[in-house]
């Protein structure tokens, strides 16, 4: 579902419209994280909501967990899943349009939604992910920010029929894993949408690169998926959770699971 740091907790948000932000109390078998929801993401912000009220989260596992990265849970299925089942493939029979928004970035306790590779990068209605990442220096920072402009380069040509063939080699490059071809077209993508007059560019603000800098993150999921929250209480949970043993498929050897999900305010 989706493609793609031991640090103090986080005391304040960058977020300006922190006020009378929703929360939310994930208890997980290795301890508790206190979620607050954004308000400028409202239909990612009630359609949590709305799941953990009929408590469609409690006992799901956290399916997916890549340590540096990311922890992933949501899937429907994995609630009786057997340890050596597959999951992740599960979800809620509807997508979440997607609610980018500048101000909201995939720092260190970010929660945002997953999604598979659906044009309008509308968001799983079940999946989520938190990020952990790592500690960045400027360097990943500005290969972070052009890897941002080239997906919104080729968000800025869907619809261009005459870069069809382009965005169709594009997709088959990156389905075949033909990894190098991709980034050669990729880059390609980019260097056009430069020369339009009505593209413009993503620049990483100076704030929230002194974020990655400080408590870390995962910049290059900015602007191509959806942050709607973030962990305010809990944070040595998370680190605890992606620093699990897991299989080839990301899976947990043991199970991480998600107790309850529930509204306190």
């Amino acid at each position: 579902m989706l493609s793609f740091l031991g640090c103090k907790e986080q005391e304040t948000s960058l977020n300006p419209q922190k006020e009378n932000r929703k929360k939310i109390e994930m208890v997980t078998n290795f301890g508790t994280m206190i979620i607050e929801l954004y308000n400028e993401t409202p239909l990612h912000r009630d359609n949590f909501i709305n799941l953990a009220n009929n408590k469609a989260y409690d006992s799901l596992l956290f399916h997916r967990v890549i340590n540096k990265f990311m922890i992933q849970g949501g899937d429907p299925d994995s609630r009786k899943a057997k340890l050596n089942d597959i999951v992740g493939n599960g979800d809620a029979p509807y997508k979440v349009k997607a609610e980018f928004n500048i101000e909201l970035f995939h720092k260190k306790g970010a929660l945002a939604a997953a999604r598979d590779n659906n044009p309008e990068k509308a968001s799983s209605g079940m999946q989520f992910y938190i990020v952990q990442g790592i500690i960045c220096n400027d360097s990943i920072l500005d290969v972070s920010e052009k890897f941002t402009n080239k997906n919104k380069a080729r968000d800025f040509y869907k619809n261009a029929l005459e870069k069809k063939p382009l965005l169709d080699s594009i997709q088959n490059a990156m389905e075949t894993r033909n990894m190098k071809r991709y980034n050669v077209l990729m880059d390609s993508i980019l260097n056009l949408a430069l020369t339009e007059k009505n593209y413009k560019p993503y620049i990483m603000p100076k704030k929230y690169r002194k974020v990655y800098k400080s408590i870390g993150g995962y910049p290059k999921l900015d602007q191509n998926y959806t942050v709607f929250g973030e962990v305010v209480e809990g944070i040595a949970i998370l680190d605890s959770i992606a620093s699990v043993k897991t299989d080839n498929n990301d899976r947990p050897l043991n199970n991480v699971r998600i107790e309850t999900v529930k509204l306190l305010n």
